[in-house]
């Protein structure tokens, strides 16, 4: 803790007098800050962007916003859309492999209700397997989208992680780095998305910023990582960014899942519309 002497004097050698130290004042945990968000029935909204650099041009962004409803353990639904942009690179490699109709398709935008196993899409992406009545494509047994591409602080172990390996923490900002390996011992979400860098044998770092309110919450996460080889495509290392800000952490809401007479399922469709989602953080 920060110690402050604000004056001493010594008088003939043998007084001396000092005021007390002055103490910083006490902060708040962030982790036991989250926990206590986790209770069913409210939530937190989030907007985030993310952007995966392959290398040599090739890359895209991603932009997010909706909300996430909680439970007792954590994340437990959500409601969100999302687009994305291809860069000109990336677009012109999927002209050449007979794919641009594919790539121009997964840039418009979608919307993803989440719950349990289910996650239920609408949008251009999935209108042509569209039959009467119905509006949702329903994705069986996925994994619940994350907040933030890297850093899942939703995660009250993978929060606890990044406090662990902060190395500047003042007025409210937290900085720190952390490798693959430690991060995917305590964040199922980083294993889910990213897990394979840490299967693979090579590590990868994150560098990354929290902001906190003075009540502790996290406002904003901005995360950077330059993971192995073995994730990319072309031979170079995957170079990702994200930032994601919180509001109205607390908020009471429900999230409704769509009418069972809306819907279709993916496998009585599934050659007309993609096997996995473009991007949905999930």
């Amino acid at each position: 803790m920060k110690r402050t002497v604000v004056g001493v004097a010594v008088v003939a050698g043998l007084v001396q007098l000092t005021t007390a130290p002055a103490q910083a004042a006490p902060r708040i945990d962030p982790v036991k800050a989250l926990k206590a968000e986790l209770i069913r029935g409210q939530a937190v909204n989030v907007v985030s962007t993310a952007k995966v650099d392959y290398g040599r041009g090739l890359f895209f962004g991603s932009n997010m916003d909706g909300t996430i409803g909680f439970g007792p353990q954590g994340e437990i639904a959500s409601d969100l859309s999302q687009t994305i942009q291809y860069s000109k690179n990336l677009m012109s490699a999927a002209r050449k492999l007979g794919k641009k109709d594919d790539a121009t398709l997964q840039q418009a935008p979608l919307r993803m209700i989440s719950s349990g196993k289910d996650d239920y899409v609408s949008g251009p992406l999935v209108d042509e397997a569209l039959t009467d009545g119905t509006s949702w494509v329903r994705y069986r047994n996925t994994d619940l989208p994350s907040s933030n591409m890297l850093l899942e602080i939703l995660e009250p172990a993978t929060l606890k992680a990044l406090m662990a390996h902060r190395t500047f923490w003042r007025d409210g900002v937290l900085k720190g780095t952390i490798k693959t390996d430690k991060l995917a011992k305590v964040s199922p979400t980083f294993v889910s998305r990213l897990g394979q860098a840490s299967r693979s044998g090579r590590v990868g770092t994150v560098s990354y910023t929290l902001w906190l309110a003075p009540n502790g919450l996290v406002e904003r996460v901005s995360a950077k990582a330059v993971l192995p080889s073995a994730l990319s495509f072309n031979g170079d290392s995957l170079r990702i960014q994200s930032d994601t800000r919180y509001s109205d952490w607390g908020r009471q809401v429900t999230v409704l899942l769509p009418m069972e007479g809306e819907v279709i399922d993916r496998n009585q469709v599934e050659d007309k519309v993609p096997y996995i989602l473009p991007d949905i953080w999930s």
